[in-house]
């Protein structure tokens, strides 16, 4: 077991208190830590990137000691823990996760658990968001990030890296023993190809619509996360808030300069 190297982490996840990797990442963090807090949505979440809770009320339901509930996303858990709950103490860190499934490219853009992580980072707080990959819903490979995030925490922690700056880790879908190294990726485009929109009708013949995700395989780009995950490294990639494409805005800049 690793030995403490934080003193106070906060974990939250989009997929909801009662999600096994939340229980992974419990063990996880008990393992570095000296004092865990759980701030986490009562129900799934998935999919709502950073979406805050502004028109309704929030509920927080105390489980256990520094364990709680909230009727509300990810964003919110993470703003209630950091200026609540946590506000006179806050914690060295807070990682969201362990999220069931990649997210990886355009998809973190969507991602709960990676709203999550900038919302933590805005509120002044560094941020790790971790997912495990899986190829069968059935049998995701838990313990392969429970058995490698300890230390891929730690390395990260060590580096220190920029307070504007959220980092996204990723794990194969592979046992422990056979993953590779953690890298430095770029987020790249991911495996999102597009989103439909699939109509259906109720029993009184009112449409009614699902949105379903597309996705293909396969990414050209070596350096991007879904290249290197797929070869079975862990990865690693550094996110903001700063969407800016530098090349449109040269662009823009230059012909906006000349008109």
């Amino acid at each position: 077991m690793s030995r403490p190297f934080l003193d106070r982490i906060l974990l939250t996840n989009d997929d909801g208190i009662s999600a096994p990797g939340l229980a992974a990442l419990t063990n996880v963090a008990r393992s570095i830590a000296r004092e865990v807090w759980i701030v986490a949505p009562a129900r799934d979440q998935s999919g709502v990137a950073t979406s805050l809770s502004l028109h309704d009320p929030l509920r927080v339901t105390q489980l256990e000691p520094q364990c709680f509930a909230v009727t509300g996303t990810p964003t919110d858990c993470a703003a209630i823990a950091i200026r609540h709950l946590m506000a006179d103490n806050p914690p060295d860190l807070l990682l969201s996760g362990i999220n069931r499934g990649a997210n990886l490219g355009t998809e973190t853009s969507y991602s709960g658990t990676v709203g999550a992580a900038l919302t933590s980072i805005a509120l002044g707080v560094p941020a790790i968001a971790l997912s495990q990959a899986f190829t069968d819903g059935q049998a995701v490979k838990w313990e392969t990030a429970e058995a490698l995030a300890p230390a891929v925490i730690q390395q990260l922690v060590e580096l220190n890296w920029p307070d504007h700056v959220a980092l996204n880790v990723n794990f194969p879908d592979q046992p422990a023993d056979s993953v590779k190294p953690l890298t430095a990726t770029h987020q790249g485009k991911g495996a999102l190809d597009t989103i439909d929109v699939i109509e259906r009708e109720d029993p009184r013949q009112h449409s009614y619509y699902w949105l379903k995700i597309r996705r293909q395989t396969g990414e050209a780009d070596d350096n991007s996360e879904t290249h290197c995950l797929s070869d079975g490294h862990i990865t690693v990639s550094p996110i903001a808030f700063e969407r800016t494409d530098q090349a449109t805005y040269q662009h823009l800049q230059t012909q906006l300069t000349k008109a």
